[in-house]
This record gives structure tokens, sequence and C-alpha cells, in this order.
């Protein structure tokens, strides 16, 4: 994973001062196993977990970043925010609360590999208001919940219009 999806910055680059300072807050997460086993998981119409996870952390960090609020946090929490590894469109009990549920997994295995402070640990209980009823607690976690709502779209949307963009390509050559 260098990119987050739709951005042009190469998060692995020495050369870019964002890729920098995104890198500074979460390189840590980014090299560790559980994190890069997201990556066996499905999230949104063929996005792994990790690339959503990435999304939502990348674009979190890039607006609190601009806004002068805690980057850091957002960051840490939009990588950790989904850390749990089952598909919950098989497991027959989930499906029905997985969108309450899952935030307390995701904190639960993200306190097992690293300190979450306050605002992380709001930002990915609270991450799916409004299907649950509290809202976030602090600005980041308002930011991270919008931006998870933006990427999820963005996933789900991307492979459809892309077949869209390609069908009217091909309509046009012939």
């Amino acid at each position: 994973m260098n990119c987050a999806i739709g951005s042009k910055v190469d998060l692995e680059s020495f050369d870019e001062e964002i890729a920098r300072q995104y890198r500074a807050c979460v390189e840590d997460l980014l090299d560790h196993e559980k994190v890069k086993k997201l990556d066996l998981w499905e999230q949104h119409n063929h996005t792994s977990r990790l690339q959503h996870c990435l999304n939502v952390s990348y674009y979190s960090f890039l607006i609190c970043w601009k806004l002068g609020w805690d980057y850091r946090s957002a960051a840490r929490a939009g990588l950790l925010h989904d850390l749990y590894f089952y598909d919950w469109r098989t497991k027959k009990a989930l499906r029905s609360n997985h969108a309450a549920w899952h935030p307390r997994v995701a904190l639960d295995n993200a306190k097992r590999i690293c300190e979450i402070n306050p605002i992380e640990e709001d930002c990915i209980l609270k991450h799916m208001w409004p299907c649950t009823p509290v809202p976030p607690r602090y600005k980041e976690g308002f930011v991270l919940t919008m931006v998870d709502k933006a990427c999820a779209t963005m996933e789900i949307l991307a492979a459809p219009a892309a077949r869209v963009i390609r069908a009217k390509e091909s309509m046009e050559v012939e």
C-alpha cells in the first residue's frame, strides 16, 4: 500500500513532506503483523480492509493536519478503526449487529498491539455513528466518522463507475 485511493501522494516517498508527516504517525502500525493481516480481508467491493483503513487514516490525517487538530490520533485511529478479522457477511449472528459490535472488537484488538489515547479510543468506538446512538466526543472523531462514510462510498462505487467508463470508451472506439 503506497497510496490512499484517490490520492496522488506516494506515502512511501521521502520527497513529500506530507508523506513523511503521515508515516511518522503510523509507521509502527503499518509494520505490525496484525495490521498487515487486514490485507487478507475484503472490506468494500474488492477493496481490502487494510486499503480501506489506510484511506480513512490518510484522509482523516490530512483534514486534521490542515485544520491544526490532533492529526496523529486521527491517523492512528483511522488505521485501527476496523481492526477485526472476520467476514461479517458470512457470520449469521453478526449480520444484524455488526455496525454496533465491530468497533468494540477493533478497539480491543488495537489495545493488544499499541497504547491507545482517549481521542483514538473515542474515534474507534464511535466511528459507526449514527448507526450507533452515541456521537463522537472529539472533533477528530467526527472527521474520522465522516471520512469513513466517504471512503466506503468511494470504494463501493469505484468498480461500477470504472465499468461504466470502460463501456463508454469501448462504444466510442467502435
